[in-house]
């Protein structure tokens, strides 16, 4: 018998640089970040790094070439381009990639952006370089939240997903090192695809119980460089619910707050002796079937400093290039309120019109 856990969801110009437009009506003397459908800006994924030593197959191809270091933001640049965003509204700042713990200045960037008026301060990260020295490092810098990625505990699936030397054991090494080090309730991403990795969705789960992190299964989206996305290999959201319950019964509590990505739900019984209350859980983030863009609050800002409205935007709008040219914090301040006004009110994944970002997520920044 199959069982399906409610989900709940929330009632273009070339990349590289369109003009940006200044319609009578947007909030250009409101000094937030303001789309034209009403949603606000209070969450900047900022990618310091396209680099990744991870070959993921639902994100990059084993030839993909990085940006030339020159074109990636300097630290004094990413922490301007946060610290105005901030003034703007931010309220919360993740550092994404590419790999970002591959940043060669990765320390002083979070003690920059934790030094900025924010309420959290939080990192992804594929876990191969998160030793304990390193994480003692971090934390020591501001970092107060970590996300992990692991698609499988099976080594010889882990390694083809991958293409790493890494093992998923290292990995969740690197997680239990992070809850020893006291890093503020640690979370796990896996991309679910069909015919890769469905069989993994039973184990972590049972890892996320007995280790008492938060675990998030993703639906596979359509941001992958060799471009081969379809919908034959996802697994939908209800596929997922109906792997987690069967392996360890769960109730459903909705989402933390309006604009989170993942719906939660809680263990209802634990393995451990004594019975004690789990203190893990699972959240399934499903952006093809289970869209939540109504209640978006998001912005991204690429490693080479253009703005993204949207994970799924085909415009960007440059912010290095301003910022070089010595462009006030205004001028700036201005340009991430309009290229905010342009997002869009959904990705359209499922459209008959949908199209493909030209980027791939590692260039991206998730």
């Amino acid at each position: 018998m199959s069982f399906s856990l409610p989900i709940l969801t929330h009632a273009q110009h070339p990349v590289g640089g369109p003009r940006l437009p200044t319609p009578a009506h947007a909030p250009h003397t409101h000094r937030r970040m303001i789309d034209s459908h009403g949603r606000t800006i209070r969450e900047l994924r900022l990618s310091i790094t396209d680099r990744c030593n991870f070959r993921c197959t639902y994100c990059m191809e084993p030839d993909v070439r990085f940006m030339p270091a020159s074109e990636s933001l300097s630290v004094d640049e990413l922490i301007r381009a946060a610290r105005l965003c901030v003034s703007l509204g931010v309220k919360k700042v993740r550092i994404t990639g590419g790999e970002p713990t591959l940043h060669p200045r990765l320390p002083a960037i979070i003690q920059g952006l934790a030094a900025l008026e924010i309420n959290d301060l939080a990192m992804t990260t594929n876990g191969s370089l998160a030793t304990p020295p390193a994480l003692a490092a971090w934390k020591a810098a501001g970092l107060r939240r970590i996300t992990f990625s692991i698609d499988s505990l099976r080594p010889e699936t882990f390694a083809a997903i991958t293409r790493s030397a890494t093992s998923p054991d290292q990995v969740v090494q690197a997680i239990a090192a992070a809850q020893r080090a006291g890093f503020e309730h640690v979370k796990v991403n896996a991309v679910v695809v069909r015919g890769v990795n469905e069989e993994a969705v039973g184990p972590l789960t049972l890892l996320a119980r007995d280790m008492g992190f938060e675990m998030r299964f993703i639906e596979f989206m359509p941001l992958d460089s060799a471009r081969a996305w379809d919908t034959a290999s996802l697994v939908p959201a209800s596929e997922i619910a109906s792997l987690v319950h069967a392996a360890a019964p769960v109730k459903p509590i909705g989402r933390r707050d309006e604009s989170g990505t993942a719906e939660i739900y809680e263990f209802q019984s634990s393995a451990r002796s004594g019975g004690a209350a789990p203190s893990g859980s699972v959240g399934i983030i499903a952006p093809v079937t289970r869209s939540f863009c109504g209640a978006c609050s998001r912005l991204r800002i690429t490693a080479d400093g253009k703005i993204r409205p949207c994970l799924f935007s085909t415009d960007e709008y440059d912010l290095r290039g301003p910022i070089r040219r010595g462009a006030s914090d205004d001028e700036l301040a201005q340009t991430l309120i309009d290229a905010t006004f342009t997002k869009q009110a959904g990705h359209g994944i499922t459209s008959a019109g949908f199209t493909q970002p030209a980027r791939p997520m590692s260039a991206i920044g998730g």
